[in-house]
């Protein structure tokens, strides 16, 4: 069994894919064979289904799509915005965003929902001295919507039927049973549940195996274990993505004023790190962990990308074609 890792940045970090993708693709033993990229997700600035964070990506959207086509990755559209109106559904911008990536293929890689469609392309080899170009096979990919609103949800499901459906942890399911119920639900493919139900390990033993492969965990969450005003929080950005003049939300957590850590992340009861995917959820029979990241700065990603993919003796190999072999502006 494989982890799928599930990425931040779709348009927000696309000049940090741009670089990124080509060597994972060219120098595949950088990286954990045990792990693979399941999706990319974001959504663009002015986005009013967006939600959980609020997008700031400006990158043209058929850009976006032709790179995740290109390296056989599914892109997911982050439209969980838990305030929506039925006013909301005509919005031009966001029915663009799903008329374009509506391609309507599977994604899974064999893994039991639907067939994938070898594809083969050309890359340089900087070994092929003839100068042919390798030929490689990549999965065109079925894309995917991460969303709150079941109103949302059946609108797509209507008008843009190619897509498949995560259930957004911006619903901050807590109570295990009522994660379980969304679980059983036929309209979404993945789950991510609050992360206080990461180390619920007998609750999550128990489910079936056609469960866990629903389970999406998500990975590296700074928030304060305690935080009672999660789904506020989540609220506010949904206000600010509409538009609204509305009053700031002010986190009352302990350390608040740090902003996102790593090494915090880390010390939290629900952090799950390279050697629990290894060493207990894969065991357990659990694929699907999900990087949080879309508000951060395209170094922070990079050092998720080299944490979570990358093997220690590598990194460095990263870390210099990124941040010396290339103009990209990471700060």
């Amino acid at each position: 069994m494989k982890a799928y890792y599930h990425l931040p940045g779709l348009f927000e970090f696309y000049e940090l894919y741009k670089e990124f993708l080509p060597l994972y693709r060219k120098h595949r033993e950088y990286f954990y064979d045990w792990c693979e990229i399941g999706s990319i997700y974001g959504a663009p600035a002015d986005c009013v289904w967006g939600g959980g964070r609020v997008g700031f990506g400006e990158h043209d959207s058929k850009e976006v799509l032709k790179l995740m086509q290109e390296y056989g990755i599914s892109a997911r559209l982050t439209f969980s915005n838990s305030l929506l109106t039925r006013e909301h559904l005509p919005d031009p911008k966001c029915n663009e965003l799903c008329r374009i990536f509506d391609i309507g293929r599977d994604n899974e890689r064999s893994r039991g929902f639907g067939n994938d469609k070898d594809i083969e392309c050309c890359i340089d080899s900087d070994n092929d001295i003839s100068g042919i170009n390798k030929r490689i096979k990549v999965k065109e990919c079925r894309n995917g919507i991460i969303i709150y609103s079941d109103m949302l949800l059946d609108y797509i499901k209507e008008n843009y039927p190619g897509f498949y459906f995560v259930s957004s942890t911006t619903k901050v399911l807590t109570d295990f049973l009522e994660f379980e119920n969304e679980l059983n639900r036929e309209d979404f493919r993945y789950v991510v549940p609050d992360f206080r139900l990461n180390k619920s390990f007998d609750k999550l033993k128990a489910l079936s195996q056609h469960q866990k492969d629903k389970v999406e965990f998500l990975c590296n969450e700074c928030c304060w274990f305690g935080c009672t005003d999660r789904k506020e929080c989540y609220e506010t950005v949904s206000r600010k993505n509409l538009g609204e003049d509305c009053p700031e939300h002010y986190c009352t957590a302990p350390d608040s004023g740090q902003g996102y850590l790593f090494s915090k992340a880390m010390e939290n009861p629900g952090f799950i790190g390279v050697d629990d995917i290894k060493n207990i959820y894969l065991p357990m029979g659990f694929s699907n962990f999900k990087i949080e990241g879309r508000g951060l700065g395209s170094a922070m990603i990079l050092e998720f990308l080299l944490y979570y993919m990358t093997k220690p003796q590598y990194q460095i190999h990263v870390r210099e074609h990124i941040y010396l072999d290339n103009m990209l502006d990471l700060f």
